[in-house]
């Protein structure tokens, strides 16, 4: 297998993760219903929906966006809110919200993995070994 679907395939998997956690926290009485089967089909529906057009983004000009990490965040942002305004409709009062949140909340994860996850993972590492030796 080639670098190139390898890198895709990684890109796939952080983009799944990503929208579906964003989506579970953002949903409505999400962590009281975190053992609800319809709000993991919602999330994970999410999560692929999302993990498919980024990879389907590689194939054009926009895949250089995904080598900035604030691009690489606002981008993830943009397609989770896209999907999750897909995938399903909104349960809040303004039916926009719950997908921007979702959105948002997906871009900051996106960010934060950028930094904890950089240069294998060095800072999570580096923590480790003050915390335990």
């Amino acid at each position: 297998m080639g670098s190139e679907w390898k890198r895709r395939i990684r890109l796939f998997i952080q983009r799944f993760w990503q929208p579906t956690s964003a989506c579970m926290t953002c949903m409505p009485g999400s962590w009281g219903n975190v053992m609800s089967l319809t709000h993991w089909a919602i999330a994970f529906k999410t999560g692929l929906l999302t993990g498919a057009l980024a990879v389907l983004l590689t194939f054009t000009p926009a895949a250089k966006w995904y080598a900035n990490r604030y691009g690489n965040a606002l981008l993830v942002g943009c397609l989770t809110a896209a999907r999750d305004a897909y995938s399903h409709t909104s349960r809040y009062r303004f039916h926009f919200l719950e997908h921007i949140a979702t959105g948002v909340v997906s871009g900051l994860f996106a960010l934060a993995a950028s930094y904890l996850f950089e240069d294998r993972a060095r800072r999570i590492r580096m923590v480790w070994v003050r915390l335990f030796g």
